[in-house]
Formats: structure tokens, sequence, C-alpha cells
């Protein structure tokens, strides 16, 4: 199903294609329908309307990468907010504490956001009531 994602557009069928290249071009195009039906299948209703249906699924998938890049951002903005402002809470504890900011710096650093791993532990125990 996945030939259309991963070899470009053959040639198109003329008076002249030979068995070889009309199976081929056929099984590229049956393909590409299948994996757009497929993807556009997962994409809820409510957000379809915002998402063209492109003639070939490698358009539908870079379309879809540049409405999600645009994303990024916001959820950068959100996750260094929720680091800078978490406090430590005498409920949960030291460790709790620890734990929730460790995993928020590891959403930052899969967005690209990279500090030193010393600036986190020292943000840490700096935030620590006396």
């Amino acid at each position: 199903m996945d030939y259309a994602i991963r070899k470009d557009e053959h040639a198109a069928i003329t008076a002249t294609s030979n068995d070889a290249k009309i199976t081929l071009y056929e099984t590229w195009e049956r393909s590409n329908r299948l994996s757009i039906m497929f993807i556009m299948s997962k994409i809820p209703m409510g957000m379809r309307g915002s998402v063209e249906q492109p003639e070939k699924v490698k358009d539908l998938i870079k379309m879809i990468d540049e409405q999600f890049n645009t994303l990024d951002q916001p959820i950068n903005n959100n996750l260094i907010h929720n680091f800078s402002s978490t406090k430590l809470t005498g409920i949960k504890g030291v460790r709790e504490h620890i734990s929730k900011m460790r995993v928020i710096y590891a959403q930052l650093k899969k967005l690209d956001v990279v500090t030193p791993e010393t600036f986190l532990v020292h943000y840490i125990l700096n935030n620590l009531p006396l």
C-alpha cells in the first residue's frame, strides 16, 4: 500500500507503453489512491475541510507536515512556561517535583529546545524551598 510513498510517480500510460510500464503505473496509481483514502480516513471530520484533497499522497503528507510544523512554537512556549512556573507543593514531595520537571525537559528536548542538563539540575535545586 505504501508503494506511492516510497516511489515516484511513473510516466503516464501511452499507446506505446509496454505491459511492464502499464503494470507499474497502475500499481503506483492504486497505491496512491489507497494511501490518500487511508490517511484521510484518520483525519477527524471536523478537520478535513482544512486539508485540501491532493492528487498525490506525497503532497498530502507534505501539507499535513507543514500544518503541524506551525504548531511547534505555541507548544514550545507552553512547555517553557510550564517548566519555569512549576513549583514544589508540599503534598507531592521532592521526588515527584523532580520527575515532573524532567518530563517537561524531555519534551522540550524532543522539540529541539535544548539546554544543558547542568542547567536543569541547578534550576530544580534553586527552586526548592529552603
